[in-house]
């Protein structure tokens, strides 16, 4: 009788065992195509991803950098103080993308330009993204909209 119990207890523990690793497949496989690594132009710069490879770019749209060419192609910089990076975007961008601000794009690096299939920009006056707050602060160059305000 204890043979039984004891072969029963080593079956439930190994059909446990199957599961959790079918499960933990099951999640890999689904993420496979839907994680997408954050690089500043400091890091894109120092270690340039490989080619093919998504993610996402973020920092300040350069001064003077912003060109618009024929139909709604645009071409710009993105920096984040230590570094900057050339930027190609074809689309509509959003209403408070422009110089000086604050935005993160979704795209590959192919020949040392990124080439965005997104552009996404801070959706009010104050707000910036905390991936792009971050790589500015490593840089030196963030200043807390707050602190200047006196709020």
């Amino acid at each position: 009788m204890r043979s039984l119990k004891k072969t029963r207890r080593i079956q439930i523990i190994v059909i446990a065992a199957v599961a959790l690793a079918g499960a933990t497949a099951l999640i890999g496989y689904g993420f496979r195509g839907g994680i997408q690594f954050f690089m500043s132009p400091s890091e894109v710069t120092a270690a340039p991803p490989p080619p093919g490879q998504v993610f996402r770019i973020g920092g300040l749209v350069e001064d003077g950098s912003l060109i618009r060419g024929e139909g709604t192609q645009i071409t710009f910089r993105v920096t984040d103080g230590g570094a900057s990076v050339p930027v190609t975007y074809t689309g509509v961008l959003p209403d408070l993308f422009g110089e000086g601000e604050g935005m993160i794009g979704t795209g590959q690096y192919v020949d040392a330009t990124f080439q965005a299939t997104e552009i996404l920009a801070r959706h009010d006056e104050t707000y910036m993204p905390k991936e792009v707050i971050d790589a500015l602060k490593e840089q030196g160059v963030y200043q807390d909209p707050d602190a200047a305000s006196g709020s």
